[in-house]
């Protein structure tokens, strides 16, 4: 019963593999999530928090400009808003016995304070620089002292996630209508003879012009970002 089992097993692997198409692709390795970090608003950097190799969590501090001036307006309007809010919910208690235009400039010295305050918490937020998400710095051009300029946008970070990669393959756009997500890949990175496996999760919609290729995406972990590689994709035949 076990010979026969595996005969038959055998037998489906090669009616699958004579119905699958082998496309050759090159890969290059990026990682998942990256960005270019900078401040948009200007000043004089106060505070580096982080270093090349810097491991870093989602919404952490990485960098701050000196601020003191826009945390002082920031307890003034927090102030005003507390005041107007007494004043506001005074007037509330007898509005239906004061004059309409009166009650109206009570309530919109509240309101004004409330967006005067988010104005002012606002601007303080661009002067403190904060992960995007969990990542590692992996390039850093700043220190304590430098002058950064909003109007001329200056990176200070580069960042990428940590673990998470994505194998960015070119194959022939002759292929364009047999390849689809799901596919497999199998794959060497350049210079070891070890085989990986993986899945497409992504097709570019376009060709690319210059090279006539069409490029794909393949998930992965832990591959060092910039390396190379090649492999083929296993597309199953149309019926």
């Amino acid at each position: 019963m076990k010979k026969l089992l595996t005969m038959i097993t055998l037998t489906a692997l090669i009616m699958i593999s004579a119905q699958a198409k082998e496309i050759y692709a090159t890969f290059t390795v990026q990682a998942q999530k990256s960005a270019n970090l900078a401040f948009s608003a200007s000043g004089i950097v106060d505070t580096v928090l982080v270093d090349i190799a810097s491991e870093v969590k989602k919404d952490v501090t990485m960098a701050k400009l000196q601020n003191d001036d826009l945390e002082a307006m920031l307890s003034v309007t927090k102030t005003a808003l507390k005041y107007a809010k007494k004043d506001y919910e005074r007037q509330l208690k007898v509005k239906k016995i004061i004059d309409r235009a009166q009650f109206d400039q009570y309530a919109f010295k509240y309101d004004n304070a409330k967006a005067q305050l988010k104005y002012q918490q606002a601007l303080l937020d661009k002067t403190i620089l904060k992960a995007p998400f969990d990542g590692i710095v992996f390039d850093k051009s700043v220190e304590v002292g430098d002058v950064v300029s909003g109007a001329m946008i200056r990176t200070i970070f580069k960042i990428q996630s940590i673990h998470d990669r994505k194998l960015v393959l070119e194959f022939d756009q002759k292929y364009w209508n047999d390849v689809k997500v799901g596919d497999i890949f199998n794959y060497k990175l350049d210079g070891s003879e070890k085989t990986y496996q993986g899945k497409l999760s992504k097709i570019y919609p376009a060709v690319d012009g210059d090279n006539r290729k069409i490029k794909a995406e393949v998930k992965a972990k832990d591959i060092p970002v910039g390396l190379f590689g090649d492999g083929t994709i296993i597309a199953a035949e149309k019926n």
